[in-house]
């Protein structure tokens, strides 16, 4: 039987690897100053140097000894990049470690609460032990909502000050426009055979009225006339 081949062993005097912990912020430098600066502050309010500077605040010494400053950035940035793609495996990953971290918190408050020895300190570390428990069951449906979304069902609405209408038929073809005709009104005749004309008759003579009447004489009248 043939033996089998050993492994190539490492030179013993290859120098290990360096680890970086450079402490300086990555900035892009400008063609001009201002543009420099300006390249600076976009850096200061990005989610990445936010999220860093929260990171670091209260880390650890020996940690922050070995931590690399632009690793940590570029990291936090190619984890935005990821969810900018639809993957949601670092969102995912997140949210579970923190129901897990909740769950630990939770069933540490309540031995804390158990074991005290005064009612009010129970009471305290005992409600805390449920706000923990609260915010664990929200971040699994989160998390749930994220792995499979619901799905809604609704119905479309047109909702109006007035009376409401509800569509909800069959779709049809969309039809043409109709076009407005204005029909004037027009004085419409019989026909010839159907027309019925009145007959006026001969012109007749012209005449008075009242002949019978006569003048008024003088004895009708004022004897003095008023001034």
């Amino acid at each position: 039987m043939s033996k089998p081949a050993k492994k190539p062993e490492a030179p013993e005097n290859t120098p290990p690897t360096q680890r970086l912990n450079r402490k300086t912020v990555p900035c892009i430098d400008g063609a001009t100053s201002e543009e420099t600066a300006l390249n600076f502050a976009n850096l200061m309010i990005s989610p990445e140097m936010g999220s860093f500077r929260v990171i670091t605040n209260r880390e650890r010494r020996e940690l922050m000894d070995q931590l690399d400053t632009p690793a940590l950035i570029e990291a936090l940035r190619q984890q935005t990049e990821a969810v900018h793609k639809g993957d949601m495996r670092a969102a995912e990953a997140m949210l579970m470690n923190q129901a897990t971290a909740l769950q630990s918190l939770f069933v540490k408050l309540t031995e804390t609460g158990l074991q005290a020895d005064l009612l009010r300190q129970q009471e305290t570390a005992l409600r805390l032990a449920l706000k923990a428990q609260s915010q664990c069951r929200a971040t699994l449906e989160t998390l749930a909502n994220i792995k499979n979304p619901p799905v809604v069902y609704a119905k479309q609405a047109n909702v109006t000050t007035g009376p409401q209408q509800i569509n909800n038929g069959p779709q049809t073809a969309p039809t043409g426009a109709r076009e407005k005709v204005f029909e004037e009104n027009k004085l419409k005749e019989l026909s010839h055979e159907k027309q019925q004309w009145l007959d006026a008759g001969a012109p007749s003579a012209a005449g008075g009225t009242h002949q019978g009447a006569k003048a008024l004489v003088a004895v009708h009248g004022p004897k003095k006339r008023g001034r």
